[in-house]
C-alpha cells in the first residue's frame, strides 16, 4: 500500500517587514509536525510566492504580514493564485492584523488569519484539518 502524500505548504513574507521569528517558530512546528514546509524567507514579492507556490505544487500558502500592508498583500496573492490555477490552494496568515480587516481579508479569499500569541498546535491542527487530503483534492 503506498504511503500517503503528506500536507505540503508554503510559508512566506512579503512586503519589507524584516521580522520573522514568528514565521520561523510557524514554519518549524509544521515541519516538526510532519507536514514538508517550504520557506521562502524575507522580502517575498507577491509574485514570487505566487510562482514558488505554483513550483512547489503545495496546497495552502501561509503569510505572515506585520508591516500594515495585509490587505494589498493578500488581495494580491490570491489573485495571482487564481491566474495560475491553483483556485484550489488554501491561503491563510497571521500577523498584527487588525481585527476589523479579517472580515475583508475573508472576502478577498482568505481562510483564515492566526493573531499574535496563538499556539501553534492551533495552526497545525487547522492545516491538518484545512488542508490533510493534500493537492489535488
Amino acid at each position: 500500500m503506498a504511503e500517503p502524500k503528506r500536507i505540503r505548504v508554503l510559508i512566506g513574507k512579503s512586503g519589507l517587514d524584516g521580522h520573522d521569528r514568528g514565521v520561523k517558530i510557524v514554519a518549524r512546528a509544521l515541519a516538526e509536525a510532519g507536514l514538508e514546509v517550504v520557506y521562502t524567507g524575507l522580502h517575498q514579492t507577491p509574485e514570487r510566492i505566487a510562482e514558488a507556490a505554483l513550483q512547489e505544487d503545495v496546497a495552502g500558502v501561509g503569510l505572515s504580514i506585520l508591516s500594515g500592508a495585509h490587505l494589498t498583500i493578500f488581495k494580491r496573492v490570491r489573485e495571482l493564485l487564481d491566474a495560475s490555477g491553483l483556485k484550489r490552494v488554501v491561503l491563510f496568515g497571521g500577523g498584527i492584523i487588525p481585527s476589523e480587516d479579517i472580515a475583508e481579508l475573508g472576502r478577498l479569499g482568505v481562510d483564515r488569519i492566526f493573531g499574535p500569541g496563538t499556539p501553534t498546535a492551533e495552526i497545525v491542527e487547522y492545516v491538518r484539518a484545512r488542508l490533510g487530503a493534500g493537492p489535488g483534492r
